[in-house]
């Protein structure tokens, strides 16, 4: 028996339309093209009848850098924050005569928050 006249499963079926909801989200598909599908993969009784529904489009695993969403590196986002802290503390120090905690202050919220920061992104990975 070809492998394309086994039967399917449920899990299949719906793996396929899984892929077709991400596919759809991405902008591959439009609206009754989708709908098409889902119900075609719905239907689906063989792996022959699910082959033709992501065969023109691209694997979703197999994804390229280029089309991944662009994040900045963490190391420049880090400069930037010290170096807008240190530029908020020079500004300030002009009226240190004035109000002589406002340095200090500064200082302590920037690295109050780059160490949130860096909290928030290590939960990420």
């Amino acid at each position: 028996m070809a492998p394309t006249a086994l039967r399917v499963s449920d899990a299949e079926r719906n793996d396929v339309i899984a892929a077709l909801c991400r596919h759809f989200a991405d902008g591959r598909l439009d609206e009754e093209e989708f709908n098409e599908r889902q119900a075609r993969a719905g239907a689906a009784k063989t792996h022959a009848d699910l082959a033709p529904l992501l065969a023109d489009l691209p694997r979703l695993g197999a994804m390229t850098p280029a089309t991944r969403p662009h994040r900045p590196r963490a190391r420049y986002l880090i400069a930037a924050l010290v170096l807008v802290t240190l530029a908020a503390s020079a500004v300030s120090s002009v009226s240190h005569l004035l109000h002589p905690h406002v340095p200090w202050a500064l200082i302590v919220v920037g690295v109050f928050c780059l160490v949130s920061w860096q909290r928030h992104t290590s939960h990420r990975r």
